[in-house]
């Protein structure tokens, strides 16, 4: 499996990926965020609560962030039953589930619980590679399956309140969005980021599937959008993201279908200008990269690490 991944951003590289909980919003009553403080690792998380049961999105990287988290939701939760699903697989996301395992009932979609089985321990030492912060924070990270899975849609009744788990593979061949169908918000995941360049992962990461998933979540006309990073918003987020992925592909399709990844490369300065507030640029080359491999019919080369 082909899983490069660019290196993040420098400048993060020490700051540790802490999960605040003590700064944790309710952006709808019953519905509460542990926003993302921009720093890279650290991806907003969601605690919702129904009348039976509560549901967490997403752990944080690591055990000390996956423990953060699960002390605040047993806080709102009390007797309550706690139910843990994650938008992905990836380690940011997810690699807290361990702290979960007999605290929680686990759901995942199918397609995400078979992507961690077989990238979750390359993925692991991946991330080790990405400086002495994140050896630290995924010390004695074990990957957790899940109790229960399910394939393309879910409903899940907390009491009184109802969560739709729906599968829109295209970040990862296993991303799911949580959508609030009665209180109109969506957390999307990574196939939304806010002022973010979309993170094209590895080879399943997949272009024209993700302005497609985009557009899913656009026709939910979500009041409130929870992106995988980055501050909360309405659509605008998700309008935001898709018509730069329409752009790249736009500008990607210009190019003779002979030419190779580096040709397609010297688009990245363009690209950039057209975004000057949107955080890490190196994921340019890997967007352009792989919507011309789709558009070519090639395999997906993507720049070294």
């Amino acid at each position: 499996m082909n899983a490069r991944a660019a290196p993040p951003d420098p400048s993060h590289l020490n700051s540790y990926p802490n999960v605040r909980a003590g700064d944790a919003k309710e952006i709808a009553l019953g519905v509460v965020v542990i926003p993302d403080p921009r720093i890279n690792f650290v991806p907003n998380i969601g605690i919702i609560s129904g009348s039976e049961s509560i549901l967490v999105v997403d752990t944080g990287i690591g055990i000390e962030n996956g423990r953060r988290v699960l002390e605040l939701a047993r806080e709102i939760a009390g007797k309550r039953t706690l139910l843990l699903t994650l938008t992905h697989f990836h380690p940011e996301h997810g690699y807290g589930a361990q702290i979960f395992k007999d605290a929680a009932n686990i759901i995942y979609n199918k397609a995400q619980a078979d992507e961690l089985a077989e990238k979750g321990y390359e993925y692991l030492d991946m991330f080790r590679r990405y400086g002495e912060n994140l050896v630290r924070a995924l010390d004695g990270v074990q990957l957790v399956g899940p109790d229960k899975t399910y394939s393309e849609e879910m409903t899940i009744n907390l009491g009184g309140r109802m969560v739709i788990l729906r599968e829109l593979p295209a970040h990862t061949r296993g991303d799911q969005i949580v959508y609030l169908p009665d209180d109109g918000i969506v957390f999307t995941g990574d196939l939304v980021e806010n002022a973010f360049f979309p993170i094209f992962a590895d080879a399943d990461s997949k272009g024209g599937a993700w302005i497609e998933a985009l557009k899913i979540i656009e026709s939910l006309r979500p009041k409130l959008v929870a992106p995988g990073h980055g501050e909360i918003g309405g659509v605008e987020l998700v309008q935001a993201v898709r018509s730069y992925m329409e752009f790249v592909r736009g500008e990607v399709a210009n190019i003779p279908k002979d030419a190779d990844e580096h040709e397609v490369d010297r688009l990245v300065p363009m690209v950039k200008a057209r975004h000057p507030t949107w955080a890490n640029d190196k994921w340019i080359s890997f967007a352009l990269r792989t919507f011309f491999a789709e558009a070519t019919g090639k395999p997906v080369k993507l720049p070294p690490q």
